[in-house]
């Protein structure tokens, strides 16, 4: 079974590779990504604060370090990952936008003949 942030990772993806979209279906997946991304800091802040404080006990062993370091290296990656793909998506939103708002101010004008 594929969890959530796969599937959004993979629904980002394609939406960048130009796969059609509506602006709604962009701002929920903005709205996703932003929340994913907030969790991930949240996690890597959290981690970093365990790892400080292991690195502070005179009895921690290795193995406990060792486990949030790995902890740590996986969250890093996925951070950059998502906040490279919403900026991204942020900035597909906004050429929509343009393209739309640049469609509508064509309609509005009379036609000179």
């Amino acid at each position: 079974m594929e969890t959530l942030d796969f599937a959004l990772l993979r629904r980002l993806r394609a939406v960048l590779g130009d796969q059609p979209a509506t602006e709604t279906e962009l701002r929920t997946l903005g709205e996703q990504a932003e929340a994913w991304a907030r969790t991930l800091q949240a996690q890597t802040q959290a981690s970093e604060t365990r790892l400080d404080a292991l690195a502070a006990e005179s009895g921690t062993s290795l193995a406990e370090i060792a486990g949030e370091l790995r902890h740590l290296s996986t969250l890093r990656p996925a951070l950059v990952e998502v906040t490279e793909l919403l900026g991204e998506l942020e900035t597909r939103t906004r050429a929509l936008r343009t393209e739309w708002l640049a469609q509508q101010s064509g309609r509005s004008r009379p036609d000179a003949q």
